[in-house]
């Protein structure tokens, strides 16, 4: 039993250590891989027309972020205020700067956390702005056997993912461990 026991250990007391490196690593690609391209996706539909889209953005992308009141007004862009436009234009430019940021790895806790941030928003409109709260496939629930909720579910893994990235940082790949390196050769 105390072979067993010491093969045990030494075999994760190695993967302990190279955890440091290895858990950040993955927490990366799992986001890249399963949201890069699914909010720059996201945020081409938001983007107006000519050179300054990202600062003009669509009509739809104030139907995607402020649903109901579009509906109020008529889609009459001209009844919303500067707030509304400001959100907007603050949410599609996320959409594309926080998963860059994210892919090279610079300002990678930050991102991570307005990534945190975006997410906690999208699901708030996605339930409250767009009905979902009504719709339990697209609520989901925790503790139960269905692993497929759209924002309970779901999202709770995104954050996890990125709450790994906040605490750890982006891990050896990446611009910030570089611009790291390079100012502790300079001391």
């Amino acid at each position: 039993m105390n072979a067993l026991i010491s093969l045990h250990n030494a075999v994760f007391d190695r993967i302990d250590r190279q955890g440091g490196w290895l858990l950040p690593t993955l927490a990366r690609f799992t986001v890249l891989a399963t949201l890069l391209i699914y909010y720059w996706h996201s945020a081409t539909l938001k983007v107006g027309d000519g050179l300054l889209g990202v600062v003009q953005p669509s009509l739809g992308a104030y139907a995607q972020i402020f649903p109901r009141t579009m509906e109020a007004v008529g889609y009459d862009l001209s009844q919303l205020g500067l707030f509304h436009r400001a959100v907007v234009t603050a949410g599609t430019l996320a959409e594309f700067l926080l998963p860059a940021l994210l892919l090279v790895g610079l300002a990678t806790r930050l991102a991570a956390i307005g990534m945190i941030g975006f997410i906690v928003v999208q699901s708030l409109t996605d339930l409250y702005g767009h009905g979902g709260i009504d719709h339990l496939a697209t609520l989901g629930a925790w503790f139960d056997r269905l692993p497929d909720g759209v924002v309970l579910d779901q999202r709770l893994f995104w954050i996890t993912a990125l709450t790994v990235l906040v605490v750890k940082g982006a891990g050896p790949l990446s611009l910030d461990r570089i611009l790291t390196r390079h100012k502790a050769s300079e001391m």
